[in-house]
């Protein structure tokens, strides 16, 4: 009886937005909701699945596990890519390798959500009123503001385009590669880093994370923010110098911080940022509603039945 293995099913989800028993025969789905990365443990708990199902970059890889598994047939991930990922290995050792389609609007909107709740301090203020309380800070006004975005692909696109035409916010952008021509495509200007950390009112990054893009804003960039802007990160964790972003926050430098994506996920119960007051904090979920979800297992449960029937569809060459 072929096993499949669902992992880092955190929200409980994956049975309810997807109808796997639509798969052949025989077919024997097993949810994990917890996050298991230390190898012999992984290994052990996938030993007898020959098929795995991994939300992208939840779960690493490597090519060490993928020797350890030889009773796997085929891998699949949420998505056409996974970082977190050794394709090239898997599919070395015979392992078929597949993936889905992705949400064009849930890190766009979920972006959105973060600066309106850190502008006008949503989550506080929503405390203070469940304890009894009324007013106690006041948030700022998002019009004529200037919204200044790491990146300008899809998803920098996307924000950078509801920002002036929502907001009437004034959008300017930077990254390593960006050029004027791309810039004016969506309406944006282009400047250099340290124009943009200075002069934005939000601070918004929407880069892939790379050699090149890892710690790529560090003290000096946080330093030049004005006391008044906000930071905001839906893209990932290492793109931004964590210990001095904690800093920043911890002295008060600039007026807070919007986080959905950490180093290490799910982000330690005790991390000290977690006890600020200043920053808005969401656990990875820019791209986690049931929309996306149903694409995501729904699309999962037909590359299943594809590779069960001898025609993979959606196939990652590694």
């Amino acid at each position: 009886m072929p096993r499949i293995a669902i992992l880092d099913d955190y929200a409980n989800a994956a049975l309810d937005l997807a109808d796997w028993k639509s798969l052949p025969a025989g077919f024997e789905t097993v949810v994990f909701n917890d996050n298991l990365v230390e190898h012999d443990a992984l290994v052990a708990r996938l030993a007898d699945f020959e098929v795995v199902c991994a939300m992208r970059e939840r779960t690493p890889f490597p090519a060490a596990v993928f020797e350890r598994l030889p009773k796997l047939k085929l891998f699949i991930t949420s998505g056409m890519r996974n970082k977190s990922v050794d394709f090239a290995a898997a599919i070395k050792r015979g392992v078929v390798c597949c993936g889905t389609a992705t949400s064009g609007t849930s890190t766009t909107e979920h972006t959105w959500a973060l600066i309106l709740a850190t502008a006008r301090h949503v989550p506080h203020d929503v405390q203070v009123m469940k304890q009894g309380g009324w007013q106690t800070r006041m948030g700022f006004d998002l019009a004529g503001k200037t919204l200044g975005c790491v990146g300008l692909g899809r998803l920098g696109s996307a924000v950078a385009k509801i920002g002036a035409s929502a907001f009437g916010m004034k959008v300017i952008a930077w990254s390593e590669n960006l050029t004027a021509e791309r810039c004016a495509e969506v309406g944006a200007e282009l400047v250099s880093k340290d124009e943009l950390f200075a002069r934005s009112d939000v601070v918004t990054i929407h880069l892939l994370l790379s050699d090149r893009t890892t710690g790529l804003i560090g003290a000096k960039d946080l330093a030049g923010m004005k006391p008044s802007a906000i930071l905001v990160n839906t893209s990932r964790g290492p793109i931004v110098d964590e210990t001095a972003l904690l800093e920043t926050l911890k002295a008060g430098r600039i007026r807070g911080a919007a986080i959905d994506v950490f180093s290490k996920e799910p982000l330690p119960a005790d991390d000290p940022i977690r006890k600020l007051d200043n920053v808005v904090l969401t656990p990875h979920i820019g791209y986690s509603s049931e929309d996306t979800y149903r694409l995501f297992y729904g699309q999962m449960v037909e590359d299943i039945a594809a590779w069960a029937g001898g025609a993979p569809i959606r196939a990652i060459d590694g």
